[in-house]
């Protein structure tokens, strides 16, 4: 795993992942970054680098697992030749299996998960030589006995070794919330233990 990433001039960096991504990035009044973290990060990097030029391009749809990212991966991530690639995906894999019996069709167990994760990360590394960001799926739950959240971390384990595997920078996500919410209840970062409030993206 690496710690950081040397951004260098004329990069593009390409986000790309679920709702957490998207974050509305579709609305005529968000466009084209969202209201997410990607806008936060995406002004940070050029108020940091002015001088570099950078491309930031957001590619999050909303629902989206890793199986539907694998079926628009071709003109949503390598058609558009990455320099920096920062992925956030599985929820969605994860949430499809508790959510009721109609969503199990779109259900993604973890062997899948991680089989299909590193086919698209090993294409893009491949086709576009990319640096690599990899974002833990989270949940805002202080429940430790939680179902959903208890199956997580298996998922977060598949990160962790495609982490280490394609030399990417493991951002920790799950690993700050579990010692955050312990001082902020969980409804006061999402509605829902997902979708996070505007202050909790930045």
């Amino acid at each position: 795993m690496q710690s950081r990433i040397e951004l260098k001039a004329n990069q593009r960096i390409l986000f790309i992942g679920d709702s957490i991504t998207d974050a509305d990035r579709r609305d005529p009044a968000y466009q084209p970054l969202g209201n997410g973290y990607v806008h936060f990060v995406s002004n940070m990097l050029v108020a940091k680098y002015p001088q570099f030029n950078l491309e930031i391009i957001n590619r999050g749809i909303s629902g989206d697992t890793t199986r539907g990212m694998k079926q628009r991966w071709s003109s949503d991530c390598i058609e558009h030749k990455p320099d920096v690639l920062s992925v956030l995906i599985g929820i969605n894999d994860l949430w499809t299996q508790h959510a009721g019996s109609e969503y199990l069709p779109y259900a993604v167990e973890v062997d899948e998960y991680e089989l299909t994760y590193r086919l698209l990360l090993s294409e893009a590394k491949e086709k576009c030589d990319c640096k690599f960001v990899l974002v833990e799926p989270f949940l805002f739950c202080s429940d430790r006995d939680n179902a959903m959240l208890k199956d997580l971390r298996n998922y977060i384990a598949v990160v962790h070794k495609l982490a280490e595997q394609f030399e990417a920078v493991l951002v920790r996500l799950q690993s700050l919330v579990d010692a955050q919410i312990i001082e902020l209840e969980d409804h006061k970062w999402s509605s829902d233990m997902v979708h996070s409030y505007e202050w909790a993206h930045a």
